[in-house]
């Protein structure tokens, strides 16, 4: 068995197509569908079942990416680790975000402890954010809602409020706090179900009897803040996310305490550099100062 075939099974099992894992790998369909062949003829079994032009993993093939994903992920963190001991002032910190309201701010802080040190942020959704963890593909990831899997280690960091942005003409305006049931009949702007605050409001919201009118959902929560502002519809946007120049006004939200927890996730197995264990105090150090802050109403 080879690793390029390990390698070439991988690509294939998570796409269930060779011509799109043929193409991923930039290699021909033939000389990918014979690694594989002979993949399967070394274990003695076939790891797929053969629908159409389509390939779906077969009992034998799960369990065996099981396994295979394993040994890949250890070569992976052994690579990381030598390559660490060879340079450690420099290297890529890989991170992954549900939402990058405060990642600014924490980096800025990282940045002045290590230089050197590169970062590559992608903005995931709860799903492939797990997805990317049990792989081994990214260092950190902060994200809202935790996430409990035996593999990934969860430290909830931060307890945030979500509140209610509305604009400066809206009848709410002139009020410092909402219920949730006066908000029946808005029209909202939010992100798209499987972002963490998304799922919660939508949650709670159908607890009391109803579900909220969303005018326009996307993946940009940032730009939730500029269509308030424009009077497109009113937000939920977490206190963490405020931005205290757009003209429009955050409301508290009245007899249901709806918060989310913010948690620094990362997997157990996986390979912690010096410059990764220094951002993490830097995260946890962040999100304390907010804490007091908070305490003290400052």
């Amino acid at each position: 068995m080879e690793l390029l075939q390990l390698h070439y099974f991988l690509a294939v099992a998570r796409s269930e197509h060779v011509t799109e894992a043929a193409r991923t790998l930039h290699v021909t369909q033939s000389s990918l569908s014979k690694t594989i062949q002979r993949l399967e003829e070394d274990l003695g079994v076939s790891l797929f079942d053969r629908v159409g032009r389509k390939l779906q993993l077969n009992e034998f093939g799960r369990r065996f990416l099981r396994r295979a994903e394993r040994a890949l992920f250890e070569l992976e963190q052994g690579k990381l680790e030598l390559s660490e001991l060879s340079s450690p002032d420099h290297g890529t910190l890989e991170l992954g975000v549900t939402s990058a309201s405060v990642l600014p701010s924490i980096l800025r802080e990282f940045r002045k402890k290590r230089p050197n040190i590169q970062f590559h942020v992608q903005m995931l959704t709860t799903q492939e954010m797990i997805m990317l963890l049990e792989r081994g593909e990214v260092d950190y990831c902060l994200s809202s809602p935790p996430v409990e899997r035996d593999d990934i280690e969860c430290q909830i960091v931060y307890i945030d409020p979500i509140l209610v942005a509305v604009p400066m003409g809206h009848r709410l305006a002139d009020r410092s706090s909402v219920s949730l049931t006066e908000l029946r009949n808005e029209c909202f702007v939010g992100v798209k179900v499987g972002y963490g605050t998304r799922d919660l409001i939508d949650e709670v919201c159908k607890s009391l009897g109803f579900a909220p009118h969303y005018v326009y959902e996307g993946d940009e929560p940032a730009r939730l803040v500029n269509l308030v502002e424009a009077e497109i519809g009113l937000a939920f946007i977490p206190s963490t996310a405020r931005n205290e120049r757009a003209q429009i006004k955050y409301l508290q939200v009245e007899t249901h305490e709806v918060v989310r927890k913010i948690a620094l996730l990362w997997h157990k197995s996986r390979y912690i550099s010096p410059a990764a264990m220094e951002f993490r105090d830097v995260v946890i150090e962040y999100f304390e100062s907010r804490n007091q802050a908070d305490q003290t109403g400052h």
